[in-house]
């Protein structure tokens, strides 16, 4: 199990972490900040200069998920993991990972007053000979309390379990999050468990209408990205009927009739996804009495809208949005796609 301690920079997640290890049996500390500091080291300075921070570059989220597997593996226990998270995006991604792997994440949200955020920034000690260097991180802590507000406000709270470290010391800290953790007031993040492919997969999409044309998105808990309603085919099952399947577990909504297809494109392989066959299929137009029966499970699905062609590529990652971009030629003309990477070939 892991305990993700979060909050923004001032909150006192390390130093909560670990006192926290101390009051845990069989609990270990793991900083993700090492992960950063060792890419400093394997990546070229050109590569790391083209983002602001390391949570922006992939290899370091898939490393911190790679490393917390690792060494839960190696040690067992619980594994207390002190790191700001304030991307929705990235916390799916980890999270959902982490997840993949059977690996159950409690996350706590230490959440002092942003006037208590901003006294601790700016006591901070700058050592005489890195006066600058202590400015920058200074400055760095202040550039993040924006955005952990707007994480406040939108998600972070309804997802992490708070607790106000306002006037609490470190000790008594972990002291709360030891107890909300062994009683059981921090749930178990409800996410789905998808086991990672450990080869290429056959993966079936619908796509679903409004009466406006617009596209049924939606938004996984356990993944970066909106998605077409859909998913991985089961062994001796035909595409079409995983598609029928996954629109009614996602949606609710049960099919009629077996929907007509659009496109199949062949997703590479991209070390460390293995890629594989992706179907899209037209599912028909939902009139707007279906469209107000949606209901989605929550530990699989946060979200969902209807998006034009131009709204989706604000909301799919690239590769999932050309392959609808090619589906929607593909309903227009009314002839069915082959397509490899997105492209049309044939």
């Amino acid at each position: 199990m892991i305990v993700w301690i979060n909050g923004a920079f001032g909150a006192g997640k390390t130093t909560t972490a670990r006192e926290l290890i101390e009051l845990i049996p069989n609990s270990a500390l793991f900083d993700p900040e090492v992960i950063g500091a060792g890419l400093t080291h394997l990546l070229p300075p050109k590569r790391l200069a083209e983002v602001g921070d390391f949570q922006d570059l992939p290899i370091w989220r898939r490393l911190v998920i790679d490393t917390a597997a690792a060494m839960l593996a190696e040690l067992g226990g619980i594994l207390v993991v002190p790191m700001t998270l304030l991307r929705q995006d990235y916390r799916d991604e980890i999270f959902g990972g982490l997840a993949a792997r059977r690996i159950a994440v409690r996350h706590v949200l230490l959440a002092p007053a942003e006037t208590i955020l901003r006294e601790r920034i700016a006591g901070r000690e700058v050592p005489p000979d890195l006066p600058d260097e202590e400015t920058r991180v200074r400055q760095r802590a202040y550039d993040h309390i924006e955005p952990y507000r707007s994480a406040l406000a939108s998600w972070l709270t309804a997802d992490a379990y708070p607790i106000d470290t306002g006037a609490l010391t470190p000790y008594e800290t972990a002291l709360r999050v030891a107890e909300a953790v062994s009683g059981g007031t921090v749930p178990v993040c409800d996410i789905v468990q998808t086991p990672e492919p450990t080869a290429e997969t056959l993966a079936a999409g619908v796509l679903l209408f409004d009466e406006q044309d617009r596209v049924l998105l939606v938004d996984p808990t356990y993944k970066a990205g909106w998605e077409f309603p859909g998913g991985v085919v089961e062994p001796g099952e035909a595409p079409a009927r995983a598609g029928m399947r996954e629109v009614a577990e996602e949606t609710g909504i049960c099919l009629d009739d077996v929907p007509r297809l659009l496109v199949v494109d062949w997703e590479p392989p991209a070390p460390p996804r293995y890629g594989g066959l992706r179907f899209l299929f037209d599912g028909g137009r939902l009139d707007s009495a279906e469209a107000g029966r949606l209901r989605l499970p929550g530990s699989e699905l946060r979200d969902w809208c209807f998006a034009t062609e131009e709204e989706a590529a604000d909301l799919l990652p690239p590769v999932r949005y050309e392959r609808l971009r090619r589906a929607l030629r593909a309903r227009e003309r009314g002839a069915a796609l082959y397509l490899e990477a997105g492209i049309p070939v044939g």
